[in-house]
């Protein structure tokens, strides 16, 4: 699933080569990832982009009224924001010459590991992008609004963990309002935005930390030590990310990854192997050296198959 630093790459990415071009077309292929109605679909048609914002995870594609230059004022009302969530099997595909075949809409996703087409969107010199989504549990959401805070998600998420507002006092007040696991805390979305399943296992190995470390149970010197883990991991992704275009973003997320991801690899810092622990939609991992005092975290997975 992008998250916070991959988001990010592609809204500045969307930014530069889509703000003042025009939609000439939006072509919706997967019918159950539209979310709204009104405004529909096709009200983006002859507006001029005007900027891309991000929100968590969210990506939000700015267009004002038809005839609006792309660097005038709008009226509040003008705009609309095409908003979308990539979730896990999502991408977003920009194409300098984006095809013009007609799109059919469907009702039914397509399957396995080949990637469906979502939502196509061509600007006026012929470039575009496609929202496609692999995999059988399609979870990709489209929102054409007024305001992004017509969008459930987006009107609840926490703070941006890369703002100025996110401090070490901050978090500790969030890990003291809920005694949870460490882990938990950081994917929230309502509690801290942006960051996800990878980057929160980055996050606490840099922070030399357990996932299953209850939040109440932090020291102050410990609940900095993952604030700072949290901007020198994201703020590093994000630069390693700026710049790449779309294309590029998911091998440069890989290889730039600690521990997420690279199960029985030597752990970067102390030459350990990488442990994972198995849940029923997604893994962790971790190092037991660094992380856990030498302790190898039951693996609920392989504890089920023991009983």
């Amino acid at each position: 699933m992008p998250e916070l630093p991959e988001v990010e790459a592609l809204v500045r990415f969307l930014d530069d080569r889509a703000t003042g071009r025009t939609v000439v077309a939006a072509d919706v292929a997967q019918i159950a990832a539209l979310k709204t109605f009104d405004p529909p679909v096709t009200a983006l048609v002859g507006r001029t982009v005007t900027g891309a914002r991000r929100h968590g995870k969210w990506l939000d594609l700015v267009l004002g009224a038809p005839g609006q230059p792309a660097a005038g004022p709008a009226p509040a009302d003008a705009e609309l924001h095409l908003v979308f969530h990539l979730a896990r099997g999502g991408w977003l595909r920009w194409s300098e010459k984006s095809p013009t075949t007609p799109v059919r809409p469907r009702l039914g996703g397509g399957g396995g590991k080949v990637a469906a087409l979502a939502l196509r969107v061509r600007l006026d010199d012929g470039s575009g992008f496609d929202l496609t989504e692999a995999g059988t549990r399609k979870r990709l959401a489209v929102h054409v609004v007024r305001d992004p805070a017509e969008v459930p998600a987006v009107a609840t998420l926490g703070v941006e963990p890369l703002d100025v507002t996110f401090t070490t006092d901050v978090l500790a007040g969030l890990m003291a309002a809920r005694n949870q696991q460490v882990k938990g805390l950081l994917r929230d979305q309502s509690s801290i935005a942006g960051i996800g399943n990878a980057y929160s296992d980055d996050i606490l190995h840099a922070a030399r930390t357990s996932p299953f470390k209850l939040t109440r149970s932090f020291t102050p010197d410990e609940v900095a030590r993952v604030h700072a883990a949290v901007g020198e991991v994201l703020a590093g992704a994000v630069a390693a990310a700026s710049g790449r275009p779309a294309a590029e973003l998911k091998d440069a997320k890989r290889s730039g990854m600690r521990v997420h991801g690279r199960t029985g690899q030597p752990c970067p810092v102390c030459g350990d192997v990488v442990r994972e622990v198995s849940f029923a939609d997604r893994s962790l991992q971790y190092c037991a050296t660094c992380q856990t005092g030498g302790q190898v975290l039951a693996d609920r997975r392989l504890s089920r198959l023991l009983r």
